[in-house]
């Protein structure tokens, strides 16, 4: 590619990233190959040749430098950025937080701060009320990690941190558009910003931990940050040190609570676009948790729920792309030769869109994730990318989008407000929507009557206990 074409593909790139995907996928089929300036890239559209490369292809590719130098200014040395023994020492000390088991033992965390938030978004006046979904599930999600990290609940922590990961987000993608590093003197647009974020998160995470070290040796608390302290390494018996442990809450925030936030936005719009679809999730939600709130058992009573959350993922899915690797040496990829120093990108957008995978793939339909439906390519679906790097934390981000879905459709019926547009996707690291996302909560008849009737349980037993 000439330098011309190549300086007008990186615009295009700039200005509609998902968008020229696509078309490169319609153009050149399954696998494509362009010349970029200095690079070499190498396109995967088909689940096989994705699942080749990054499994069975894991020890012969690294990840593209660009990316992990980037988020090494706002994550440090943590399980993202690294690479090599570092990485699988600190992936090695993580897995056991983040095993299905362990996760379950924060369900309770999670609904606590669904609670709050969502008995805040109506008041008890109110029968109805517009909401912009991103800034609940942002602030729900931000509430959650404080509670799991740090046994916290601080309200101006969650949003201020919330808006904080938002302009990371924007900053790293900017910067990972370009070919290379700008000197960090020069005074871009958005840089003061992308600065306070980071010392804002900074500041926050250090506080939080410097607290606990000073905390007595019996603190009761057994929290994520709990965890990171007691960890010690099988094989040297060493602990993380303590930037290691720094950096490690920092990923947590910002990796942990983005995603989920990203996924349950889009999910809450497509429901409210939905009501047939939502309904049936409703009916499953009532049916099984009859009232009380869910645990982490419920998740798999829930099957149609669980179903809505992974289509809302594969229509949207939250990192739609930026799964580059570099070639660390020759390897043959379904018989193209692939050379040391290319560089290969998967997209999961274009994958969990293609209509061989999905038939009708614009359309909303959860019932491709249902246990009776055909079994889906591998491949195709990978919200959580794959390989040995699939992401850790996606048992916790399951179990947290299902409690905190299944107790909104318990409080409210959603539906889209009038004159309501159209989302238009913009990928920000995560792949989130311009402008706000309002829906229309309207609050559930028979739910209002439970909880009068929760309260006044609790005023009677209250009132007993003052009697004795």
């Amino acid at each position: 590619m000439g330098l011309w074409r190549a300086l007008r593909h990186s615009r295009q790139m700039r200005r509609d990233y998902l968008g020229t995907l696509d078309e490169l996928h319609r153009r050149f089929g399954d696998i494509s190959k362009m010349g970029l300036i200095v690079e070499t890239v190498v396109d995967v559209f088909h689940p096989e040749l994705a699942r080749e490369l990054l499994v069975d292809h894991a020890a012969q590719i690294t990840r593209w430098e660009r990316g992990p130098a980037v988020f090494a200014q706002l994550m440090g040395q943590s399980v993202l950025v690294t690479e090599g023994q570092t990485w699988q020492r600190q992936r090695r000390m993580l897995q056991p937080a983040f095993t299905p088991k362990k996760v379950a033992g924060y369900a309770r965390l999670m609904t606590d701060a669904a609670r709050s938030a969502l008995d805040e978004v109506l008041p008890p006046e109110q029968h109805r009320a517009t909401v912009n979904v991103d800034e609940l599930w942002t602030t729900v999600a931000m509430d959650v990690i404080l509670r799991t990290l740090f046994s916290s609940r601080a309200p101006d922590d969650a949003r201020a941190a919330g808006q904080a990961v938002q302009v990371l987000g924007a900053a790293a993608m900017q910067e990972m558009m370009r070919p290379f590093a700008l000197p960090a003197w020069l005074p871009l647009p958005g840089r003061r910003a992308k600065v306070q974020a980071l010392e804002m998160m900074r500041e926050l995470v250090g506080r939080h931990i410097d607290e606990r070290r000073h905390a007595p040796a019996d603190d009761p608390r057994q929290d994520l940050l709990a965890m990171l302290l007691a960890l010690r390494d099988e094989q040297t018996g060493e602990p993380l040190s303590p930037v290691e442990v720094f950096d490690q809450c920092m990923v947590t925030f910002q990796a942990g609570h983005e995603t989920t936030a990203t996924a349950l936005l889009w999910w809450t719009r497509l429901m409210a676009e939905h009501p047939g679809l939502a309904q049936r999730a409703q009916d499953e939600v009532d049916s099984v948790l009859q009232g009380r709130e869910p645990e982490a058992d419920d998740m798999a009573r829930l099957p149609w729920l669980s179903a809505t959350l992974k289509e809302a993922m594969r229509l949207y899915p939250p990192v739609g792309a930026l799964m580059l690797r570099r070639a660390t040496e020759d390897f043959s990829l379904c018989g193209r030769h692939i050379h040391k120093g290319w560089v290969l990108r998967v997209t999961p957008w274009v994958l969990q869109r293609d209509a061989r995978n999905f038939p009708d793939p614009l359309r909303f339909m959860p019932q491709r994730f249902m246990p009776e439906a055909p079994p889906i390519p591998r491949g195709a679906w990978m919200p959580f990318g794959a390989g040995p790097r699939v992401c850790i934390g996606q048992h916790f981000s399951m179990l947290e989008m299902t409690l905190l879905a299944a107790m909104l459709l318990q409080r409210f019926n959603l539906s889209l407000p009038a004159q309501a547009q159209a989302c238009v996707p913009k990928l920000n690291v995560t792949l989130r929507p311009e402008g706000a996302v309002p829906v229309m909560l309207t609050r559930r008849i028979h739910h209002a009557r439970q909880q009068a009737q929760v309260r006044r349980l609790q005023e009677a037993l209250a009132a007993l206990e003052c009697v004795n």
